[in-house]
């Protein structure tokens, strides 16, 4: 047969089986692979189904990140799987949703970190401790939730106070929202939110809905009128178009379907940008860090130590008119003033307290100083000069930052406990409210828009930085994860941007405090940065105070007295004004005075003799006058004889 016919004849059976195991593969039946576990790339092999949209090809033909959305990242990092974001391999299984949605921590083999995380099992996650029996199973198992873990006397905090009307509370009690019921997804942890799915659900209680609950073969959902939106599944509100539309740095008027936007009176727009710029001098932003307060300019062009000396991560604010800072060190109940400017070369400590505090914030209508502690769960104020201080709000759940609005009388605080909040108040602790209840993981800081009366805060949980309106309406996630949002720790909100410090990639960054565009890293490799804050004298206006409680406004000045049972606030008079009442009061007293002596003369002056009046008489020489008086003295002289001879006869009787 020849070299030739040899070769044919043993490439003949190996032909045969290529194309036998080809076949056969292409043939396979797709329930060879388990339909819940693994996932069949086109070749019809088996993965495991976590692997797939993980950035990494592990089919052959690498149809297992096809159709993910997601950007491939470098052979060093992992791909997050709907985030976006490429993370470095450590943080994988670390118990930590580093990714933000999870996906960094699924079909986790181990956890690396026992002692902060818990394994859920194979093919499922690794879950941070803090979310063991928190009375909502995160394990796909409920195993976190498990009896023989929690106990039976340990306290649920979702069982702990009753459902709202747009919550479902599952046959444990626990609270869960009314769109996760029959979702074909158990999650209570005894699964009864999928229980009696038939019925319409919209006849109980409007479904939890605000206004319209529409029914659906499996479930239901609500729906809003035309001008409103859908918030937090069940809640309508108005639409603002200025805020929905959000291009206004601030004044924003809505005409005819048409926005035009204008800056405050302490602001100029640029014409080219449309920006609001601040009038007179240039912003600093400040920060503390391990290192000692700096500060950079707004833009990163400078760079300062005013004082190395107070070093710690801890939170600072400022009192713009003096150009003067208050840092809190870490772990310790102190507050330190000190110059911006360093002419100050030493810090003074102004306040001691027990505990330490996790939030500063400057009241510079009143001169006070509000505080959150951890340790005490409460929120404190004390007077700028440290002279006298008092807790203000107790029985909070970890308050983690504070901010204050004087103009308003309006106080503002954040919780990072079991049931997240940010919650509002007045400057006395009073009326109480909360504006944000949902979505919320761990808001770490925030900061107030003035201008635009918003509420910015950054959510270290979600990677994210949101905000709402002082009412607790419109609320806006404007910066989600971006890399520089692992954990954030400060905010400040000035001009159009927001500003905020970054523990993992230790810098200080700002974006656009509209769409999170326009990210900058103004500063690198800051070492274990803290709390941030913007001093420039547009950011804290002078105007009449709302003296402790809105809609209490002083006319002239507030006092504050803090030595009484609780915060007091009252009106007093101006200086000026005070000054004109007590003189007018002293001129009233001379008056009185001088009518009291005229009085005691005129009652107790001695009777004139005759012989005077006659002497007077004969040195005038007016004839009218001298008739005048002559005729007086007669009818004197008359009436006198009437009342002896009057006093004779009683005698004789």
């Amino acid at each position: 047969m020849g070299h030739l016919g040899r070769l044919l004849l043993l490439l003949t059976p190996l032909s045969w089986c290529h194309i036998w195991g080809v076949s056969g593969a292409a043939v396979r039946s797709p329930f060879a692979c388990h339909q819940q576990l693994e996932f069949r790339c086109s070749d019809g092999s088996c993965i495991p189904r976590p692997s797939v949209c993980d950035g990494h090809a592990d089919c052959e033909d690498g149809s297992d990140e096809h159709r993910c959305g997601h950007f491939l990242c470098k052979k060093d990092k992992f791909a997050c799987r709907s985030s976006r974001r490429c993370i470095a391999p450590h943080l994988r299984c670390n118990g930590v949703d580093d990714c933000g949605d999870w996906s960094d921590e699924a079909s986790c083999q181990n956890c690396t970190a026992p002692d902060s995380s818990f394994f859920c099992g194979p093919a499922d996650i690794c879950l941070p401790r803090n979310q063991l029996c928190d009375g909502r199973s995160d394990c796909r198992d409920g195993r976190d939730e498990a009896r023989q873990l929690c106990g039976l006397s340990r306290p649920r905090p979702q069982t702990s106070r009753a459902c709202t009307p747009s919550e479902f509370q599952c046959g444990d009690g626990q609270c869960i929202r009314q769109s996760w019921r029959c979702d074909l997804s158990p999650d209570c942890s005894d699964g009864s939110d999928e229980d009696n799915c038939d019925q319409n659900e919209c006849q109980v209680n409007n479904g939890g809905c605000s206004h319209r609950c529409v029914d659906q073969p499996l479930g239901f959902h609500c729906d809003c009128p035309n001008h409103m939106k859908l918030v937090g599944d069940s809640h309508c509100e108005e639409v603002d178009a200025c805020l929905e539309s959000d291009v206004c740095d601030q004044l924003c008027v809505h005409t005819n379907g048409s926005l035009s936007c204008d800056c405050n009176k302490d602001y100029q727009m640029n014409p080219t940008t449309r920006e609001c710029k601040a009038k007179g001098d240039g912003a600093q932003l400040v920060f503390a860090s391990s290192k000692g307060i700096r500060w950079i300019s707004i833009t990163g062009s400078e760079y300062r130590e005013p004082a190395p000396h107070l070093s710690g991560p801890g939170p600072v604010a400022a009192l713009a008119s003096n150009r003067t800072l208050y840092w809190a060190r870490q772990g310790q109940g102190s507050v330190y003033r000190v110059s911006v400017d360093g002419k100050t070369a030493d810090s003074v400590l102004v306040l001691k307290f027990q505990g330490s505090a996790s939030g500063l914030a400057v009241d510079w209508i009143h001169q006070l100083l509000y505080w959150t502690s951890m340790e005490s769960g409460s929120v404190n104020v004390g007077l700028l000069d440290g002279s006298a201080q008092r807790l203000l709000i107790t029985g909070l759940d970890k308050p983690s930052a504070v901010a204050v609005d004087p103009l308003q009388g309006l106080l503002f605080w954040t919780q990072c406990g079991s049931s997240p909040k940010i919650e509002r108040a007045g400057l006395d602790g009073r009326d109480r409210m909360a504006l944000v209840i949902s979505s919320l993981r761990q808001p770490v800081a925030i900061s107030l828009d003035m201008p635009r009366q918003l509420l910015y805060w950054v959510d270290q949980g979600m990677r994210s930085i949101s905000r709402v309106n002082l009412e607790g309406r419109h609320r806006k996630t404007v910066v989600e994860s971006n890399g520089y949002l692992d954990r954030p720790v400060g905010l400040a909100v000035f001009e159009g941007f927001v500003y905020w410090s970054e523990e993992v990639t230790r810098s200080i960054c700002r974006a656009s405090k509209h769409n999170g565009g326009n990210l900058q890293v103004l500063l690198s490799n800051v070492t274990s940065p803290g709390g941030v804050v913007v001093i420039q004298p547009v950011l804290q206006p002078k105007g009449p105070s709302e003296c402790g409680h809105p809609g209490t406004v002083c006319e002239h000045r507030c006092v504050v007295d803090l030595l009484t049972e609780r915060l007091e606030f009252s009106c007093t008079p101006s200086d000026a004004t005070f000054d004109g009442i007590l003189s007018l009061i002293m001129v009233l007293c001379v008056l009185l005075v001088g009518l009291a002596l005229w009085w005691w003369r005129e009652e107790f002056r001695p009777s004139t003799s005759l012989t005077e009046q006659s002497i007077s008489l004969k040195e005038s020489q007016d004839p009218l006058l001298i008739q005048g008086l002559h005729v007086g003295l007669n009818t004197r002289l008359v009436n006198i004889r009437e009342e002896t001879l009057l006093k004779l006869d009683l005698d004789s009787e």
